[in-house]
């Protein structure tokens, strides 16, 4: 089954002011993940696997890259045998590229937020308003996702238009 984000991912130049606001707005911090998405060779959308001690799923999505908020259309399937199936898709379709990173999750009612560290690249939120646990439409996902980038203050200038993947393949060119 398909679900929906309406998602941003910004520059975070003060991760404590994101972190005092969600802890003072009854977020609920699920923890902070060491996670390792491994990117594979697909003919369409993203394929990555991610392997954490709070997430672990093959995740595919597709979503367009521009700066602010866009929908993410995306299928999840929990893995218990990473190693087994990263295994079995590197071999058959090959790794495009790893990213490492520190992830502090947490929620307000269906919107999911992310502190990111990652290694070379720096500090960022992301915001994730979805219908996996709301049965809500664009529209309101999208509003959500915009009601927190007016409360973090997130400038046009800080939005970013790919995913960690496609910054580290750029850095490594």
């Amino acid at each position: 089954m398909a679900f929906l984000n309406v998602e941003i991912k910004a520059v975070c130049r003060d991760p404590g002011s994101i972190r005092n606001y969600l802890l003072t707005h009854a977020a609920e911090l699920k923890g902070t993940d060491e996670q390792t998405d491994t990117y594979f060779n697909v003919a369409r959308g993203r394929l990555k696997l991610r392997e954490g001690n709070i997430e672990n799923n093959l995740i595919f999505y597709e979503r367009k890259n521009k700066a602010g908020p866009k929908n993410s259309r995306f299928h999840l399937v929990t893995v218990e045998d990473a190693k087994g199936l990263k295994e079995v898709l590197a071999t058959s379709v090959g790794i495009k590229v790893i990213v490492k990173k520190r992830r502090e999750i947490y929620y307000i009612r269906n919107v999911k937020f992310h502190i990111d560290e990652v290694p070379g690249l720096g500090s960022f939120l992301e915001i994730e308003a979805g219908n996996i646990l709301a049965d809500l439409g664009e529209k309101e996902l999208k509003d959500q996702c915009d009601f927190y980038m007016k409360e973090f203050g997130v400038k046009e200038v800080d939005l970013i238009d790919v995913s960690y993947s496609d910054l580290l393949l750029t850095k490594i060119k």
